[in-house]
């Protein structure tokens, strides 16, 4: 597999940032957008945590999968992708305010001043970094209008925006606010699963 397809999972999933829009669509009553609402507001300042999972890409050709940790602490981000079913290499990406630094690559690390700019310059791909960094938590991004659906839990099933379709296949509603456990974000061709295995907030 391509080492920017690994990249690519790489950034698909860190920003610095995740705000509430202003505009939703809802398919489902009031009650539940008023749900959404409370736990975008509960996670809003959360900017001081970690977790672990499994990660799978596609580009409709060829895919990969491997274990990941990301660590977020304030601004400061640190995400780490093993191998070897992703080229069988690892790769950390890090970085914050002042810049970002990419290392595990072949030529050695690379730096930028930040995480988005730094993926434009090494694969000249426009990424939506701030989308996927509040998709994941399970909220929506401040980027535009979106439109949400709800499960039988009463927790968000389906976000579409920005041309992304985000699949929330699974939740951990011990928490308070529940959090995802299984996110599958697709705009085709691209393809992004996360298999949550563990949150730690402080």
């Amino acid at each position: 597999m391509r080492r920017w397809q690994a990249l690519f999972a790489i950034v698909a999933l860190l920003s610095l940032a995740a705000c509430v829009p202003q505009a939703v669509r809802v398919k489902g009553d009031a009650s539940l957008l008023n749900a959404q609402l409370a736990r975008e507001q509960a996670l809003a300042h959360a900017d001081h945590w970690s977790l672990q999972g499994r990660l799978g890409i596609s580009n409709g050709k060829d895919g990969g999968s491997g274990s990941f940790s990301w660590r977020q602490d304030g601004e400061r981000y640190e995400f780490t992708l093993r191998g070897p079913a992703i080229s069988g290499m690892n790769f950390r990406l890090s970085g914050g305010p002042d810049g970002a630094v990419l290392e595990g690559l072949e030529h050695g690390p690379l730096q930028g001043p930040d995480a988005e700019a730094l993926m434009r310059k090494a694969l000249g791909w426009e990424v939506p970094l701030r989308d996927l960094r509040a998709w994941v938590l399970g909220v929506r991004a401040d980027s535009g209008p979106a439109e949400l659906s709800f499960g039988e839990n009463r927790l968000p099933s389906l976000l579409q925006q920005d041309g992304w379709t985000v699949d929330y296949r699974a939740w951990d509603e011990t928490r308070q606010p529940p959090l995802p456990t299984r996110v599958f974000a697709a705009r085709p061709p691209y393809k992004v699963k996360l298999s949550i295995e563990s949150w730690q907030f402080q």
